[in-house]
C-alpha cells in the first residue's frame, strides 16, 4: 500500500500543524498590503467591478506606483492611445482569478467601510485606502498559507512527519514563495501555489475512487482545474498528471471488458465531464476577456507562434543569473531530484508528478519572457510550490538513511535548511532593496559579496523601517526601482 498517513500518530500530526499556524500568525507583520506593478492589474480585475461596476481600468491605472503609471499614461493622467484596445478599454492581460479570490475579504471590507462611513469616518470607499489593500494583503497570505499546508499534508502520506514538516517550512521560506505571498500579495503567484496545491491534493485524495467512476469527484476535480487555471494559465500544464493517469486506465479497458473492467466509453463520459465543468470555471476568464480584448481567447500575451519551440532555453531557465532558477533559489535543485526519487520509488503517484513539473518547464523555457522580468527569482515556479515540497521530503527522507540515528539526520537536515533560509532572506533583502537589478541579469560575484559584507550591516536597519516606517520605505524602493529601468540598457 502506498500511502503512509495510517501510520502517523494522530498526537504527531496535530502537532506539526500547530508549528505550521504558529509560523504563520508570526509572520503576519511582514504583509505589505501595497499594489504595484503587475499586482495592479490584477487588483483592478476585483476592484473596478467593487467599486464602479465596470472593467474600467482608468482609476487604477492612475492610482498605480509611477513605474507602471508612467509607461501606460501621460503627464495629465490619460491613458495613452496604444493602450487602448478594441473595445475601448484599457489594456489589462492579468488573469481574474486572484480577484475571484480576493472578492469574499474585499466585500467584507467594503461592508466594513460603509458602515463606518455611515458612523462617521471619513476612510474612503474606493478599494485603494487601507483596509481593502490589508484585506487583499491579509487573503494572499492565508492562501499561500493553505497551499503549503496542503502541500505538508500531501508529503506526509510518502514520508515521515519530520520530513514533511521541515521541507514544508523550508520551501516556505527559502523558495521564491514569500516574496509573493508577503512582499508583492497583489501579483498571482501565492494563489497559483495554492489552487494547483489544492487540485493536486484533491485528484491525490481520489485517485482510487475516481477510478470507480465517482462522477461527483470527478465535478470537484474539474472546478479545483478551473480555478487553477482561471489564477495563472501556465498552470494547465499541470493537468499532465491525468494524461500520465489516463493512459494505463484507457490500455487497461481496450485489453479487458470482462467483468469490473472499465469501458473506453465510460472512462470517455468521466473525462468529457471533467473538461466540461473546466470550460464552466472558465466563463468569468472568457467573459473577461471578451470585454476587455473583444475576444474570450486573446489572452494578451505574446502569440504562442512568436515563442522559442525550435530554440527552448532550458539551461538559461534554470543556470543563468538572470533568475535561474537554481541560481537564486538553489534548495529547489534537491527538490527536483527528490521528485526523481519519488518517480522511481512511487511510480504510481510520482510519475505524474515529474511528468506535470517537466511539462510546466518545458513551457516557460519556450516562453519569450522567460525570466520574469521583474522577479525573484523564476517567480513562474512558484506555482510549483506544492511539488517542491514533496520532492524536498522525498529528498530528506531518503538521504537520512545514511545517518546513524533519525535524531542526527534531523538534526543534520534542520542546520543545513536554516542555512538555506539565511541565504534566501539575504538575497531577498538584496533583491527588494535594489542592491541587485530586480531585472535583467545580476552579477553574481556582486551578490555573494553583499550576502556577506552588505546585508549584515543593513539588515537590522531596514527591518525596523519595514515595520515602522513602511510607507517612507516603499517610496526609496520605488524611487531605486524607477532610477535602475532608466539607468538599464535598451532592450534587444
Amino acid at each position: 500500500m502506498e500511502q503512509q498517513s495510517s501510520k502517523i500518530p494522530a498526537r504527531d500530526a496535530r502537532r506539526s500543524s500547530r508549528v505550521l499556524f504558529i509560523l504563520f500568525f508570526v509572520s503576519l507583520p511582514l504583509l505589505n498590503p501595497w499594489v504595484r506593478g503587475d499586482g495592479v492589474g490584477y487588483y483592478a480585475f476585483a476592484r473596478a467591478p467593487l467599486i464602479e461596476h465596470n472593467l474600467d481600468f482608468s482609476h487604477d491605472y492612475q492610482a498605480a506606483n509611477p513605474s507602471f503609471r508612467e509607461a501606460r499614461l501621460d503627464e495629465n493622467g490619460r491613458p495613452l492611445a496604444f493602450f487602448r484596445t478594441r473595445t475601448g478599454h484599457l489594456d489589462n492581460h492579468f488573469t481574474v482569478g486572484p480577484a475571484i479570490l480576493w472578492s469574499p475579504f474585499l466585500l467584507l471590507a467594503h461592508a466594513g467601510v460603509l458602515i463606518a462611513r455611515a458612523f462617521g469616518s471619513a476612510v474612503p470607499a474606493d478599494g485603494f485606502s487601507a483596509p481593502y489593500r490589508i484585506a487583499m494583503a491579509f487573503a494572499t497570505g492565508l492562501y499561500g498559507f493553505i497551499g503549503l499546508l496542503l502541500s505538508f499534508r500531501l508529503a506526509r502520506h510518502y514520508v515521515e512527519e519530520r520530513w514533511a514538516l521541515l521541507s514544508t517550512i523550508a520551501i516556505w521560506w527559502a523558495s521564491s514563495l514569500p516574496v509573493y505571498m508577503y512582499f508583492n500579495p497583489s501579483w498571482s503567484h501565492a494563489h497559483s501555489a495554492f489552487a494547483v496545491a489544492l487540485f493536486l491534493f484533491y485528484w491525490h485524495k481520489t485517485r482510487s475512487s475516481r477510478a470507480v467512476g465517482q462522477w461527483r469527484q470527478w465535478l470537484v476535480l474539474g472546478l479545483c482545474a478551473g480555478l487553477m487555471m482561471n489564477v495563472y494559465y501556465p498552470n494547465t500544464l499541470i493537468l499532465a498528471v491525468l494524461l500520465v493517469e489516463a493512459v494505463p486506465q484507457y490500455l487497461a479497458a481496450l485489453r479487458s471488458r470482462e467483468r469490473g473492467g472499465h469501458s473506453v466509453t465510460q472512462l470517455l463520459l468521466r473525462h468529457f465531464l471533467f473538461f466540461a465543468v473546466i470550460f464552466a470555471s472558465l466563463v468569468p476568464t472568457l467573459i473577461a476577456r471578451q470585454i476587455v480584448s473583444g475576444s474570450p481567447f486573446d489572452t494578451g500575451y505574446i502569440s504562442l507562434k512568436d515563442w522559442l519551440w525550435r530554440s527552448p532555453v532550458f539551461l538559461s531557465v534554470l543556470f543563468s543569473s538572470n533568475h535561474g532558477l537554481f541560481v537564486w533559489t538553489p534548495l529547489l535543485l534537491l527538490s527536483i531530484i527528490g521528485l526523481v526519487v519519488f518517480a522511481f520509488r512511487r511510480p504510481a503517484a510520482g510519475r505524474p508528478l515529474l511528468v506535470a513539473a517537466l511539462c510546466f518547464y518545458f513551457f516557460i523555457a519556450c516562453y519569450p519572457d522567460w525570466a520574469g522580468i521583474s522577479s525573484f527569482g523564476n517567480r513562474f515556479f512558484v506555482s510549483l510550490t506544492s511539488l517542491f515540497v514533496i520532492g524536498l521530503a522525498v529528498f530528506l527522507s531518503a538521504i537520512s538513511g545514511f545517518f546513524r540515528s533519525r535524531r542526527v539526520a534531523t538534526a543534520t537536515a534542520s542546520i543545513v535548511l536554516a542555512y538555506f533560509i539565511l541565504w534566501n532572506f539575504g538575497l531577498m533583502f538584496q533583491w527588494g532593496s535594489h542592491l541587485i537589478p530586480a531585472r535583467g541579469p545580476v552579477s553574481l560575484s556582486e551578490m555573494v559579496y553583499n550576502q556577506f559584507f552588505v546585508v549584515p550591516g543593513q539588515f537590522s536597519a531596514r527591518l525596523k523601517e519595514y515595520f515602522f516606517k513602511r510607507r517612507a520605505l516603499m517610496q526609496q524602493i520605488e524611487q531605486r526601482d524607477i532610477e535602475q529601468l532608466k539607468n538599464a540598457p535598451p532592450e534587444n
